[in-house]
């Protein structure tokens, strides 16, 4: 059975889904301009267990990836969840689906990065997300102009929530969605990744010389 974090009736959560492989502050700082923005009093961080849209392969151990995001989201009303773990989801709409009845308690939206919301047209059942709660993305490096201008922009173009409403996104019916402008981070998993892989690999070939 599925044991959500603990929330009060009515309040505004935030739910940040990711592979998180690994988590790092560019992270962290898209998840505190979302709570500040949004006027929000949690953002859960949704850790997945693995991205359908993502190499298996090049995705570290749950537990590992879990317990870093920890380390990385200390933050009063940040709380990283194993959720879709729980549930045994793989993607965005099983895990909305499975949080049904939490979601009737209080006013839930999604976040993400542009450059999620550029491939959102990729994801599983991915207007079912857009109508099961309000979607607020935020800039990244490289990839803003090309979510503004990419499927899901164009389908739900009516449904645009001015940036300087955004606090009124949360209790918005769907769908809806806004784009967040935010000072751009440099970090990316995948550049943390190749920077590690050397030692990683090195790793590896202990483990391989061991057996």
């Amino acid at each position: 059975m599925m044991k959500p974090p603990l929330f009060g009736k009515g309040q505004r959560i935030g739910l940040f889904g990711g592979s998180f492989n690994p988590a790092h502050y560019g992270h962290y700082m898209v998840a505190l301009y979302a709570l500040k923005r949004l006027q929000l009093d949690w953002v859960w961080w949704l850790v997945s267990p693995q991205n359908p849209l993502k190499d298996p392969h090049e995705t570290s151990e749950y537990d590992e990836r879990l317990k870093f995001t920890r380390h990385i989201a200390r933050h009063p009303r940040f709380v990283v969840t194993d959720i879709e773990e729980q549930v045994n989801s793989r993607n965005t709409a099983e895990t909305l689906l499975a949080l049904g009845q939490t979601m009737k308690q209080a006013n839930f939206i999604w976040i993400m990065g542009a450059d999620s919301f550029a491939n959102l047209h990729k994801w599983h059942n991915w207007t079912d997300i857009a109508q099961a709660l309000p979607l607020a993305f935020l800039a990244r490096p490289g990839y803003s102009i090309r979510a503004l201008s990419g499927r899901a922009s164009l389908r739900y173009a009516n449904s645009r929530v001015k940036t300087d409403q955004a606090a009124k996104l949360v209790t918005r019916m769907t769908p809806a969605w806004v784009f967040l402008p935010m000072p751009l981070r440099p970090e990316s998993s995948t550049a943390i990744r190749n920077l590690n892989q050397p030692a990683r690999s090195s790793k590896q070939r202990a483990r391989t010389h061991k057996g």
